[in-house]
């Protein structure tokens, strides 16, 4: 009886063990799961966003590695409210999309504009700024006023590499700012200013001329 006794008395012991056994391959599993569920989700966000699709020539623009990106408010053209998008510059390209993973549903060709300068007194917003072609002005917003500033210097920049000036002083090895004062110079320079002189909001207007040391 004694031994039977200890027999049953050292049951509850030996489940113990055996729990004491079993419970850490249990968790290394656990977290082994977790870390692939955590690797899985990171790999989801870094998926391929879609390709912008032009509507009209059927033209597929690759949206992925920008040189910039985040979240602006635009005025529709038809209509005239303002609606949130999330914006994407790429090159000489300006995507704009519903969300950060939708495909662009809009784009500004930057090759076509003149201007990127301030625009709060013209739409009567805080942080806004115009983007301008020959024939459209697209007024935008940002948040705060350092990702307004951001935002015109990465277009500005990119209007400029567009420029026939910029690529004819690269092609030559002058640099964007050599070649420019060179050109200015002689007269006979084909140097685009970036912002009508009277024209502007403030003083936030971004040229290629060399005399700028914003481009420099």
């Amino acid at each position: 009886p004694k031994a039977r006794r200890r027999t049953l008395f050292s049951t509850p012991r030996t489940q113990n063990a055996r729990l004491d056994r079993t419970i850490p391959p249990l968790l290394a599993t656990l977290l082994c799961c977790n870390l692939s569920l955590l690797l899985v989700l990171a790999t989801m966000s870094r998926l391929h966003r879609p390709p912008y699709v032009d509507p009209t020539t059927n033209i597929c623009f690759d949206c992925d590695n920008s040189d910039y990106e985040g979240w602006l408010t635009k005025q529709s053209m038809w209509l005239k409210d303002w609606r949130r998008r999330y914006f994407i510059l790429k090159g000489s390209k300006l995507f704009f999309a519903k969300s950060e993973h939708d495909a662009p549903h809009g784009m500004i060709d930057l090759s076509t504009c003149t201007t990127v300068k301030s625009a709060d007194l013209k739409s009567r917003k805080r942080n806004s700024f115009e983007i301008s072609t020959h024939e459209t002005t697209f007024l935008i917003y940002a948040d705060t006023e350092k990702e307004k500033d951001d935002w015109i210097g990465s277009v500005g920049r990119a209007i400029v590499r567009c420029s026939s000036t910029y690529q004819r002083e690269t092609s030559s090895g002058g640099g964007p700012g050599g070649g420019a004062a060179a050109a200015g110079g002689g007269g006979g320079g084909q140097n685009r200013d970036y912002g009508e002189p009277g024209d502007d909001d403030d003083d936030s207007v971004y040229s290629n001329d060399s005399n700028n040391p914003y481009f420099n």
